[in-house]
């Protein structure tokens, strides 16, 4: 199997630019140093390559109207199956807010102990940087500021698979519709913070939230939708 940048993880010829971008990623302690690494990475119009296998690499790109189209049908679909399953309007209404609220801490704990998981193994130096160390080193390249749907598409599908065995199909389909509802939220801010300018006071601060997240210190302003996470952790920039 490829491995980032068309390279097995574990082969002696693997290329020394990948270890290069790998080590800054994980090492940067200068933020001076790692702005001005962004700057270069920003003015080349190609997205980093994390795979030699063009098939691989497509997969790892998504432009903003697909997204919009594809998660728009899921959605709808699953409104659907869910009215069409639905024990009564209210209990609909319960379980699709249920799923949107539970998205909050969700998408905090994945940014923060995933996205950011801290590991000296080339492994798990290499997945992180596959996953999303690649977006820090260019963080405003549009085709890499979504969710690829190769990974997306097989998690929803969990996801929606699990509400329905625990909940049944209605209520299930409700709910797992008000999860991804909460990550496309999730995933329009957080493209439009990097792509965007943001005019309203609430957006412009979902932004300055997040860009400090980028340019200040990975290791704060985990949350993209609902800062208020950041607070209870203690993880907002302002409290460390």
């Amino acid at each position: 199997m490829p491995g980032i940048y068309g390279r097995s993880l574990g082969s002696h010829g693997s290329d020394q630019l990948v270890k290069k971008a790998q080590n800054n990623y994980h090492n940067s302690t200068s933020r001076i140093s790692y702005m001005r690494r962004v700057g270069r990475n920003e003015t080349d119009n190609m997205p980093i390559r994390l795979f030699k296998n063009p098939v691989f690499e497509c997969m790892t790109l998504l432009s903003f109207p697909i997204f919009l189209v594809v998660w728009g049908l899921i959605l709808s679909v699953a409104l659907v199956y869910a009215f069409s399953h639905a024990f009564s309007v209210k209990s609909l209404v319960a379980c699709f807010l249920v799923g949107w609220i539970i998205w909050f801490p969700m998408e905090y704990l994945l940014h923060r102990f995933l996205f950011h998981l801290k590991g000296t193994s080339v492994f798990v130096k290499s997945m992180v940087f596959l996953i999303h160390g690649n977006h820090h080193e260019q963080p405003n390249h549009p085709l890499r500021n979504l969710m690829p749907l190769s990974v997306s598409l097989p998690l929803a599908a969990v996801i929606w698979s699990g509400c329905v065995w625990l909940m049944g199909k209605g209520n299930g389909s409700a709910a797992a519709a008000g999860f991804i509802c909460g990550y496309i939220g999730y995933d329009i801010i957080h493209y439009s913070c990097h792509q965007f300018p943001m005019k309203s006071k609430w957006l412009k601060k979902l932004k300055a939230h997040h860009i400090k997240h980028h340019y200040k210190d990975h290791d704060a302003n985990y949350a993209i939708t609902g800062i208020f996470i950041d607070d209870i952790f203690r993880t907002n920039m302002k409290q460390k």
